[in-house]
């Protein structure tokens, strides 16, 4: 399926605008940018290409989702399910961890605990390197 290309910029403009629209919360400008964007084929399910999309349109106010991120809040015992708006349910979890961390995470922006969360999470499909037994020869 091809659209016009002033299609596409439309809409990724509208998504640009709302995720760059301080006016909103972090959330709520992540649910607006990112339904916005669900109007293009390729980005209507999965947050994680959507995600990127975003952050790179607001770097310091969105972040980037993906399965390593996934693995890592569900390490951490963060509850973040696959229902409908869940990036903006992430961007607020996003917000709680830096209101909770208060002078720990002063200075800290979503995409920094994004980056954080993300080497956390290694890489989920991948087994843990096994590490040598130094009692074995």
């Amino acid at each position: 399926m091809s659209l016009p290309d002033t299609h596409v910029r439309a809409v990724t403009e509208r998504a640009v605008t709302a995720v760059r629209d301080t006016t909103l919360t972090r959330s709520e400008a992540a649910r607006a940018g990112r339904g916005i964007l669900a109007e293009l084929p390729g980005l209507r399910t999965g947050d994680a290409l959507a995600s990127a999309v975003l952050t790179t349109a607001a770097p310091q106010r969105m972040a980037v989702y993906d399965r390593r991120v996934q693995h890592s809040l569900h390490t951490l015992g963060l509850p973040l399910t696959p229902a409908p708006g869940r990036y903006g349910r992430y961007l607020q979890l996003l917000d709680d961890l830096l209101h909770h961390g208060a002078a720990r995470a002063a200075g800290w922006s979503a995409r920094d605990i994004d980056t954080a969360l993300y080497w956390t999470g290694g890489n989920p499909s991948q087994p843990a390197p096994s590490r040598p037994n130094p009692h074995k020869p």
